[in-house]
């Protein structure tokens, strides 16, 4: 991914969006959240409300989709989710919408810690399960605004492919090679299409007195197959709580593989397009990589 045409940011400019379309909020302090996301800035809004400003010209979509789908999905789910208060709209020389949020309570996962993992591990497959039963009647399917996730796993292998190549220096290529062939062998999902948050790593979860609390960012909301969201099992988890997440799950066999291999096409892509860019999703994907090929070494 290119970053060369991210938008640049600074408080000033916020500011000056905030007066000129909501003015009841003129007042109010704001300042930047350090935040690994590629695809938006974010600032916080007083204390109970953040800004969320595409940077890059793929998420510009991800804007009216978290508006018109995140209050419909928020009260069938066991965990908060992002609410929208507010879109703005392009001026300044901003050139895209954006939106204000209500400010979601808890320290990012990435940074906070997970005290009792084994309930985290319940939670995410809570949660999961609750998205998976919402209807997907209008949803929107996998394309450009979710990169794709949901979509069958053989449509990623020419990325994962180019990936394991550029990290011949840094990680088991035969492994993963062998690991990313024995996920395309699963059968593919013929099933109705389900809601996938389509991004569920530590980056994008919140913890609070040491308890999994929220799940953000759902820039890449789509309905698709349901193995993409259980990518979480290797890119949070470890064994002993990977075994509790899938015990509370209605999962197959086949669609956990198929999540295995989403939890090693994200490493792997993200890991050799952040390994200098980027520390916390590097480290993050480097997770997923590790997992997964401790897990599939143990199932051969």
């Amino acid at each position: 991914m290119n970053q060369s045409n991210e938008i640049k940011f600074d408080v000033s400019l916020v500011k000056r969006l905030i007066a000129g379309q909501f003015p009841q909020w003129v007042d109010l302090p704001i300042k930047l959240v350090e935040s690994a996301g590629t695809d938006n800035a974010i600032y916080r809004l007083g204390e109970d409300m953040a800004v969320r400003l595409p940077r890059v010209e793929w998420a510009i979509g991800q804007v009216q989709k978290e508006q018109r789908w995140l209050p419909k999905l928020a009260s069938l789910l066991p965990l908060p989710i992002p609410s929208p208060l507010a879109m703005g709209m392009p001026a300044y020389g901003y050139p895209w919408q954006w939106s204000v949020y209500r400010w979601v309570e808890g320290e990012n996962a990435t940074i906070g810690r997970i005290d009792d993992p084994g309930q985290a591990a319940t939670a995410l497959a809570q949660f999961i399960s609750a998205l998976q039963r919402i209807d997907p009647t209008g949803g929107p399917p996998p394309g450009p605004h979710n990169s794709h996730r949901g979509v069958p796993l053989a449509m990623r292998d020419a990325p994962v492919r180019a990936a394991i190549a550029n990290l011949h220096n840094t990680i088991d290529t035969q492994a993963a090679t062998l690991a990313w062939e024995a996920a395309l062998q699963a059968p593919v999902w013929h099933g109705s299409a389900v809601w996938l948050h389509g991004d569920l790593h530590p980056g994008n979860l919140l913890v609070k007195q040491g308890r999994l609390c929220a799940v953000i960012d759902f820039g890449t909301l789509g309905v698709g197959d349901p193995a993409c969201d259980l990518m979480v099992a290797w890119t949070l988890l470890s064994t002993d709580t990977r075994n509790t997440f899938r015990l509370a799950l209605p999962v197959d066999e086949a669609t956990w593989e198929r999540g295995r291999g989403w939890a090693l096409s994200f490493g792997l892509i993200a890991f050799a397009h952040y390994l200098s860019t980027n520390p916390v999703l590097a480290r993050i994907s480097r997770h997923a990589i590790d997992e997964v090929l401790a897990d599939y070494k143990t199932s051969i």
